[in-house]
């Protein structure tokens, strides 16, 4: 099988397991450890569990997650949410997802949760980000100790059926120099469209802070206008509904809606989540995936896991399973791990040096490894 930059695919497991990736897109309650949530529950008295057992609990999740809605997705997080009520908590949570991530080729990612879900036992905002921040810096050092390099940032959520938003994107402001490098809204699109809290972007755009926007996974192309358009999103959380702005031309050409050329022609990156897609019925399948069409055109794509609890998925399984849907090399892999690295809220030069240091040279030793296989040399 040929893929979109000529490569022969799939591309073996253990390569893309070596290969440095860019995560921008994963929630930090949608990734515990099965074992951790049923410790975690044990230590704080929560009884809810579906499962008392990690496999068993760990399978629930990913069917429950796998209804083809988005709303009944979203009930998953009732668990993982339930046992990350302490400071405790929220630094076991993050300092393991940094190594897990780690542990899984990431060099650089982005992290997302919700502060306001954190209050239910008395933590104040602030102590909910310190002990986050605090968790994802020991993660950092851990893996460092272990032989991998990583980088996390942290963005700020708020709910987008709530109206705390202007609360977390002050927050988001206020931690900007120690570690949070943006701000996002989540939570359930249909009757929740983004301009709901566009007091918070506003405030965010005056203060030159970064904002993605979940926007066009259970809801539209409304849903991705009025994010870019009325709220100044500098990203879009999924995205993959700007394919209904799409069409074909008698030639069976592909012909871009003026949403969609915008989004292209601007370099809007695009936050894409194959496997969460599927689950939540805003792809039909990997192979149908909208991610193919959208790469062929030259949008900004980037490659991501979501909730890798609920999806049973790693940064690894995402890219494999595009390699063998699409046919991808190594040379595509790097162009979406290079379009994530582009787009990240860190610092252009920060951003420059993990690519120059870390993601291109260990692309270059990947393919070497693959060239020699393919010549018999290994």
């Amino acid at each position: 099988m040929v893929g979109d930059a000529g490569a022969i695919a799939p591309v073996p497991r253990d390569l893309i397991e070596r290969a440095p990736k860019v995560l921008l897109h994963d929630h930090l309650d949608g990734g515990l450890r099965p074992q951790t949530i049923i410790e975690l529950a044990d230590e704080v008295g929560y009884q809810d569990l579906p499962a008392g057992d990690a496999p068993s609990l760990a399978a629930w999740f990913e069917q429950a997650a796998g209804s083809g809605s988005l709303e009944r997705y979203l009930e998953t997080f009732r668990h993982t949410v339930g046992v990350t009520q302490t400071a405790d908590a929220l630094f076991r949570v993050a300092n393991e997802c940094a190594q897990d991530l780690a542990a899984d080729g990431v060099c650089y990612a982005e992290i997302r949760y919700a502060p306001e879900l954190h209050v239910e036992r008395g933590l104040h905002l602030p102590e909910i980000v310190e002990a986050v921040l605090a968790g994802f810096g020991a993660g950092e050092r851990a893996a460092l100790t272990a032989g991998r390099r990583i980088r996390i940032g942290v963005l700020l959520t708020a709910m987008r059926t709530a109206m705390h938003s202007r609360t977390i994107a002050e927050l988001s402001v206020q931690y900007r120099d120690r570690g949070v490098v943006g701000f996002d809204i989540a939570g359930a699109e249909a009757g929740f469209p983004p301009t709901r809290h566009l007091d918070a972007f506003e405030f965010l755009r005056r203060e030159n802070a970064h904002f993605t926007i979940h926007a066009g996974e259970g809801f539209g192309l409304p849903s991705i206008w009025e994010a870019i358009q009325w709220c100044g999103a500098d990203r879009l959380g999924h995205g993959v509904r700007i394919v209904d702005d799409i069409s074909t031309a008698a030639d069976s050409s592909p012909v871009l809606g003026r949403l969609a050329a915008y989004v292209r022609d601007r370099r809007i990156p695009l936050e894409m989540c194959p496997t969460s897609n599927v689950q939540t019925g805003a792809a039909r399948s990997i192979a149908e995936h909208p991610i193919g069409l959208l790469r062929r055109l030259g949008f900004r794509v980037t490659v991501n896991t979501d909730n890798r609890l609920m999806s049973g998925t790693s940064m690894t399984r995402e890219m494999e399973l595009l390699s063998e849907a699409f046919g991808y090399g190594l040379d595509d892999l790097q162009w979406f791990t290079l379009n994530a690295m582009k787009s990240a809220f860190i610092p252009f030069d920060e951003r420059l040096a993990i690519i120059n240091e870390q993601i291109k040279p260990g692309y270059a030793a990947l393919k070497a490894v693959l060239a020699d296989r393919l010549l018999g040399r290994e």
